[in-house]
């Protein structure tokens, strides 16, 4: 399989061929587990896990056929994923009518959030959602004269934002990292090093749960939650971290840490979105993936892992980002 991936991308750096082929022969032979397992004792429940894997099918290869086109289609991609994101959001967050405006203003930060990662202008992509769209939406929403709940929809609409475009768009940014010397991988080495923990992170934390889980961490927000799922989980994120330390240019103790904090902040990143549908009466954010819930239900770990993983590599191991005035001239 990595020949064969070699000869398709041939301008990939051989690290990056590597995890493509560790990511499809993992998905393959776990699937191929699965059918067996439901083939030869088919009265057990594994309904579930069987969804998670079509699910990770689904996105590792989204992720890997939009990297690989070029960065414009991976950046409009990853931008498209945001706008599902945040419209699953506001349909189950129950926005009042007079919030169309600020809703409509909401869905033009997204292009504008992705141009400004795309021309790794840091300055003004840190401070765009956080800052002028926290400044910019309530005031927009006053303008209706509607004081019912505004509070309220100030804060969901700010959150929403936050989450779904703010945090995923720091999977796009990966991608525009500079070229370090004496590594080759680069944003693309660093967006399959995350999506792929990510997505081991989901699958351990399940496994070690229905196999040992018996002390449950938030019975009330998501029951099959455990102590030892948690546990379990993070730790074989946190190995099978270290075994792919290929993809980084981090050294040994920060690619421990690294790891270490994906494993938290994707179990984090669960358990909020589980608190949401719970307070809300749902199971699943929507059917768009149909039989596997909404896209915020397969990338909500995303959702708080890529900005955490972002912002500590830019602050182990990249340069400043370019200044306004440097992509200006570079522009023109």
């Amino acid at each position: 399989m990595r020949q064969f991936l070699s000869y398709l991308f041939p301008e990939q750096s051989s690290e990056v061929i590597l995890m493509i082929a560790i990511i499809l022969t993992s998905l393959s032979v776990v699937s191929a587990i699965l059918f067996a397992v439901r083939k030869i004792k088919p009265e057990l429940n594994i309904t579930e896990i069987i969804n998670r894997t079509k699910s990770w099918w689904i996105m590792v290869t989204i992720f890997i056929c939009a990297i690989f086109i070029n960065n414009t289609v991976a950046y409009v991609c990853l931008a498209v994923l945001s706008f599902f994101a945040f419209r699953e959001l506001y349909s189950v967050l129950h926005f009042r009518q007079s919030d169309r405006n600020g809703l409509l203003v909401a869905l033009l930060a997204i292009p504008i959030q992705y141009t400004l990662a795309y021309f790794t202008w840091y300055g003004g992509y840190i401070i765009f959602i956080p800052v002028i769209m926290f400044l910019l939406l309530p005031p927009i929403l006053v303008l209706k004269q509607d004081t019912h709940r505004i509070t309220k929809s100030m804060a969901m609409l700010q959150w929403s934002l936050m989450l779904s475009v703010f945090g995923l768009s720091h999977l796009a940014f990966l991608l525009s990292m500079p070229d370090i010397e004496g590594y080759s991988s680069g944003g693309r080495g660093l967006l399959l090093f995350l999506v792929f923990l990510t997505e081991i992170n989901d699958v351990m934390q399940f496994v070690w749960g229905k196999t040992l889980g018996k002390h449950k961490i938030l019975p009330n927000v998501s029951p099959n939650k455990t102590w030892e799922g948690f546990i379990g989980g993070a730790i074989s994120t946190t190995i099978i971290g270290y075994f792919i330390g290929f993809l980084t240019p981090l050294s040994t103790p920060q690619l421990i840490f690294t790891s270490a904090l994906i494993a938290v902040f994707g179990f984090a990143g669960d358990v909020v979105l589980s608190a949401v549908k719970r307070d809300k009466g749902i199971k699943d954010m929507s059917d768009t993936i149909p039989g596997h819930g909404g896209i915020f239900d397969r990338i909500d770990s995303l959702s708080f892992i890529a900005p955490a993983f972002f912002h500590l590599m830019y602050f182990l191991v990249y340069p400043p980002f370019p200044s306004f005035d440097e992509i200006w001239k570079n522009l023109f």
